[in-house]
């Protein structure tokens, strides 16, 4: 056994405890296994398996809340694709078996999507769980899951699905571990919103015993088999001090000598609110609109629009809401792509789509500003997914036109940070989605571990590409409300780099919060500088964190 495994930490902190693996592996159904001869019989079951499965990912969904409602809504929308059905229902009418037609449709579906390339595709973990489960609906067996322990274990799997994620408790689940995935997989996103301790893209991790205890540093990305007494106590001492010293920092954001960053929250709809409140939000960067339109085959109406952006808006002072983003992984039965789309990242998502179907974001628009009426708000709303002046015009009229005063646009597409200063002549202001600008700016999908090297927001092309798009803004707010935001040390660099206020996860507020205080603005503009200058991101990461010498006091 290795002395130490070396992954991308992905959610601060440290755990430590025995691993446990994914239970209930469901086995492949045999090839060549036949149904009885009554395919109507067979396909009605599959259409219910899927249905139970679909039902039940939302229920998890439901249960949990914030983020990880929102990955299992876009799980539950692929266990009811009708394509899948369709063909499970073809191979069921040429003699094969219930369980095996399923799992041959999703493994048509997962080669498919992956050849052409598909955004969706390389959620691997995604379709494979949705495939395994509705397999054990049909064999009746037990779903596949995380186990039962009566102590705190550190769960280790090659890659975690959301619907094992959504549920687990952090007080018996002290770190999460896994040989896939990337910073901004699903796991690492649920990982940060529980405040679990995390590494990702950890080549090794599954040939670990079951019970062997580790340390897991989910900052430094190390794994630590079997440590010493002496390492485990300078973990927890170190946890500690972190969690005294984020307790004592309250307040808005802002640096040591006074420069405010105001420090917000990404919320997902109403039930993420509290959460949001309890860590100190100052207002919401980034409300994801989507809830209300999942699993749906016509939008909803603008009463049902107005009565839950609402219960929103009256909880802040300050809201960013982003215009319904649908198409790529979240594909909208009332809202169909033009034709087959041979790479839905690249096709008509977000304003695009929207473009095409304006009486949807003009009804949006209309219940937002319906919403925000009465209200001590102010309200924001921002497109995804634009490319050009052009479409920031457009939406800036469209917004206009409903009565929403305030129209943004997100920067997530290089070419609207390479010409951000054109942007700026038409939006109110800008939110950089660091997710979607690493992963287009690298032609790497962020759910492919492989490529986790490339997702990294601290790559330095992205750091100038942030940098480009604060400058270009003239003076105009302009936020940041990817992953990246939540990453202590980022967040020094990302105002340091002219960001004006930063959006996260609410459980990553307190750690950020710490860590702007603990630095003036001349030292994160030196740590910035330092970040670009590197080579790759971990020199970049590395540099940035010399320059922030308070990190290492605070733990973070």
């Amino acid at each position: 056994m290795p002395d130490r495994l070396s992954g991308l930490g992905v959610s601060p902190g440290a755990g430590t405890g025995p691993v446990r693996t994914i239970a209930g592996a469901v086995p492949e159904p045999p090839v060549g296994e036949r149904h009885e001869g009554d395919a109507a019989a067979e396909t009605a079951r599959v259409l219910a398996a899927l249905e139970e499965v679909a039902a039940d990912l939302e229920k998890r969904g439901d249960r949990a809340g914030g983020e990880a409602r929102d990955v299992l809504a876009a799980q539950a929308m692929m266990a009811r694709d009708p394509g899948l059905a369709e063909l499970a229902g073809q191979k069921i009418a040429d003699g094969t078996s219930a369980p095996r037609a399923v799992y041959e449709a999703f493994g048509v579906f997962r080669d498919m999507l992956a050849g052409a390339g598909d955004y969706v595709a390389a959620r691997v973990a995604d379709l494979d769980d949705i495939r395994d489960r509705t397999v054990a609906v049909l064999r009746g067996l037990p779903m596949p899951g995380v186990p039962d322990s009566d102590e705190p274990f550190v769960l280790v799997a090659r890659d975690l699905a959301p619907a094992d994620t959504a549920l687990l408790d952090p007080a018996k689940v002290v770190a999460f571990v896994t040989e896939e995935g990337g910073p901004t997989s699903h796991t690492a996103i649920l990982a940060r919103s529980m405040g679990v301790p995390a590494v990702v893209a950890c080549p090794g991790c599954t040939a670990l015993a079951e019970g062997t205890v580790v340390l897991v540093d989910g900052g430094s990305g190390d794994v630590r088999p079997d440590p010493s007494a002496e390492e485990v106590a300078r973990a927890r001492s170190a946890a500690g001090a972190r969690s005294a010293a984020l307790a004592a920092t309250t307040g808005p954001g802002a640096t040591a000598d006074g420069h405010a960053v105001p420090l917000l929250a990404n919320i997902g709809g109403p039930r993420d609110v509290a959460a949001a409140l309890a860590h100190g939000a100052e207002g919401v960067g980034l409300f994801r609109t989507e809830f209300l339109f999942l699993d749906r085959t016509t939008p909803p109406g603008e009463d049902e629009q107005e009565a839950a952006y609402r219960a929103v808006l009256q909880a802040f002072p300050y809201v960013v809401v982003r215009a319904l983003d649908a198409g790529a992984d979240k594909p909208l039965g009332f809202l169909p792509a033009t034709g087959e789309e041979p790479n839905p990242a690249l096709g008509e998502r977000g304003l695009r789509m929207l473009r095409r179907h304006p009486e949807v974001l003009a009804g949006q628009l209309a219940a937002l500003a319906r919403a925000a009426r009465g209200l001590p708000v102010e309200l924001l709303v921002m497109a995804p997914m634009v490319a050009d002046a052009a479409e920031a015009r457009e939406f800036a009229e469209a917004c206009r036109a409903e009565g929403v005063t305030r129209a943004g646009v997100m920067i997530e597409i290089p070419a609207a940070a390479l010409r951000a200063r054109d942007l700026a002549v038409e939006a109110d202001f800008f939110s950089i989605g660091t997710n979607d600008l690493a992963q287009y700016t690298f032609a790497a999908d962020r759910q492919v571990g492989a490529l986790s090297r490339l997702q990294d927001p601290w790559q330095p092309a992205v750091l100038d590409l942030v940098a480009l798009t604060a400058e270009g803004a003239g003076g105009k707010a302009c936020g940041v409300c990817g992953e990246a935001a939540g990453d202590p040390a980022l967040a020094c660099v990302l105002a340091g780099l002219g960001v004006t206020s930063l959006s996260m996860s609410p459980p990553s507020l307190p750690a950020v919060r710490a860590a702007l205080a603990a630095h003036t603005l001349d030292q994160c503009r030196h740590a910035a500088t330092a970040a670009r200058a590197a080579h790759d991101a971990a020199t970049a990461r590395g540099a940035a964190r010399e320059a922030l010498p308070a990190l290492a006091a605070l733990g973070l």
